[in-house]
This record gives C-alpha cells, structure tokens and sequence, in this order.
C-alpha cells in the first residue's frame, strides 16, 4: 500500500481518537432544596408535593428536593426527599448540633425552613431563645455552602386544645421573624422571609389546631413558590428583560437604579441599588418610585417597604443606612403583577 495511504489512515485514526477523546457536555447540576422542619414539614406534609408539582408545572424541572427522611401519600407525585423531624424543635436542633450531619448528607443548595412550633408548646421557651436557634442553624447552614439561600417561615398559626397561650406566641414570633432576618441577610446568603400565616385558619385549615389539611397545604405551597421561585434564579428571557433605569438625584446626590431579577407567572423580583454621591458619609437614604401597572409589593428584604396605592416608598433599616462616599445599599422585593414594560423612574435621598 502506498506511503500516501498509510499517511491518510493515520491522519484520520487520529482525528477521530481525538473526537472520541473529548467528554461529553454534561448538563447543570440540579439545583437542590431541602425542607426542614417539624411534623407539617414531615408527614405527610403535602405542601412539598404541591410545591415540587407546581414548580415543573412552570418549568423548573432541574430541581432536587434533598433530606434523610422520605415522603409519599399525596394527591401528586413528587420528589418526596425532606429533613422534616415530628416533635423536633428549633432550640432541639441547635443546642444537639443534628443539622451540619444533615447538611452534610443533602448537600443543599436552598433551604425552606419552618421551625418553631413544638417550641411554644410549652410556654417556657421565649421568642429570643428561638431566634437565637434560627442564628445557630443558619450559621450552619453557611458554614456547610457559603452561598446557601435561606427561605425562613413566618409559622402557620398554632390554636390546639390545651394550649390557650400558642396563638399570642405565635404571633410574637411571626413579629420578630422579619428584623431578625433583616439582621441575620447577606448578600452572598441572603435570608427570605416567608409569610405562612397570613390567611391561614387554624380551624379551618388544620385537623387539630396544628398539623395542616389539604386546604392548608395548598395555602403553604402556594406561599413558599413565589419565593422558592425567585430562589432558583431562572434568567429572565433576553426578549422581555426589563432596563435598568438610573436616575440621579438633583445635584447628583444620590443615584438608584432599578432593574427586574426574575419573572414568574403572576408575579417578579426586583432590587433597587441607591448610591451615595456626596463626598462624605450619610446616615440615612431613601428610595421611592410608582408601580402604575397595578403590581403590589408582597415582601421585601434590606429595606423597609410600604406601598401607598401606586407609589412605594423604601428606607433603609438600621443596618444598612450609613453610606462611605461611592458606597451602594441594594434591597429587593417580590411583587405580583407583571414586571415587562418599561422600569419605573427611582428617585432617592441621602442624608
């Protein structure tokens, strides 16, 4: 055989062992997300089949629901995965270290946690010794993935015979879950709170006073998605991404922008950024802009928010108000409504 020939087979064969040689593109790791809690977390806790159904209903199919313990018996199926432990409590988990085990096995990306019913039983377990729990775990939490995010309950209510003094103490808890949130949040861990009481009927909605039914389990679910959503980052299309808009303030004190993070069916996250353009410290700033498609602001973190028909009106919180000259505060925010269209004009202050 010619020289030639011999050239040519030995140029393809090793082009192709090359082509063989390349490894396949694998494809994103699924995003995982671990339940913790108590018995409405565990069995059946059905507000984690309706969350997973509902989030690949809307498309987030990477996903991966993680925990020890396995879950079944629900109206759909589900990836039933979860760290929820009956009677375990806020203050039990901490003080016997059983989460960084449990963080170790799951390895999660995402935590939703609704803990702090089993500890007001009693009456002897305060409102400070359970948030000082939630510290101790997130913690944890961070020290097991830095960039965990952390979904934190406002509990359902709580009104079981032979308990007359549960319902005020969840009310109590439910009031300081927010500043400790606001307090406890990072920019790399950033800590959402969870409205789960607001509309919820412990008559109406649990078997007992406590432990959820199917129409409770539909009112969790749909409260953990919109947040659960905005957790998962899915990128907006670039065909409807909402501009950032950037709008100085008279003598070019103080600069926001505004830009659109996430969108979900019925709803979006956005954050605000407000810029400090003195050339000295300032103690205090505020942002306000209007919402005059009919959006309603639902939950915000790093600021506090209200919102007054269209307009809205953000302050910082008593971590965050003080400003170098050239340094940012951003706050974020979910929303109902749509957030396409074109970004609303930010106008803020510094002083």
């Amino acid at each position: 055989m010619p020289k030639r020939v011999y050239a040519l087979i030995a140029v393809v064969v090793a082009v192709l062992g090359l082509t063989l040689a390349q490894p396949a593109v694998s494809a994103a790791a699924p995003v995982r997300i671990m339940p913790l809690g108590d018995s409405i977390t565990a069995g059946p806790g059905c507000w984690r089949a309706l969350l997973w159904d509902r989030l690949q209903r809307s498309g987030y199919t990477n996903i991966d629901f993680v925990g020890s313990q396995p879950g079944g018996g629900c109206s759909v199926p589900f990836d039933g995965d979860h760290e929820g432990h009956g009677g375990y409590a806020a203050t039990g988990i901490a003080d016997q270290n059983q989460l960084p085990p449990w963080l170790a096995a799951a390895r999660p990306d995402v935590v939703l946690m609704h803990l702090g019913t089993n500890d007001l039983w009693g009456g002897t377990i305060g409102t400070d010794a359970i948030l000082a729990a939630y510290s101790k775990l997130v913690d944890q939490m961070r020290a097991s993935n830095p960039d965990m995010k952390i979904l934190v309950a406002q509990i359902i209510p709580m009104e079981p015979s032979g308990c007359a003094g549960c319902p005020q103490r969840v009310v109590a808890l439910n009031n300081a879950i927010p500043g400790w949130a606001a307090a406890k949040t990072s920019a790399r861990s950033p800590i959402t709170v969870v409205d789960q009481w607001t509309g919820f009927s412990a008559a109406a909605d649990t078997s007992d006073g406590v432990h959820p039914i199917d129409s409770g389990f539909r009112k969790m679910a749909d409260r953990w998605y919109p947040a659960v959503a905005a957790a998962l980052g899915t990128p907006v299309p670039p065909s409807s991404t909402t501009p950032v808009t950037t709008t100085p303030s008279p003598g070019g004190s103080c600069t926001a922008t505004y830009r659109v993070t996430n969108r979900w069916t019925g709803g979006f996250q956005g954050e605000v950024s407000v810029r400090n353009g003195t050339s000295a410290p300032t103690s205090a700033w505020t942002a306000t802009f209007a919402f005059t498609g009919g959006q309603r602001i639902g939950q915000a973190w790093n600021a506090t928010v209200g919102q007054d028909g269209t307009s809205v009106t953000a302050r910082n919180t008593s971590w965050n108000g003080t400003l170098d000259a050239g340094a940012s505060a951003t706050f974020g925010f979910l929303a109902s409504g749509s957030g396409e269209g074109t970004a609303p004009p930010v106008g803020c202050t510094v002083g």
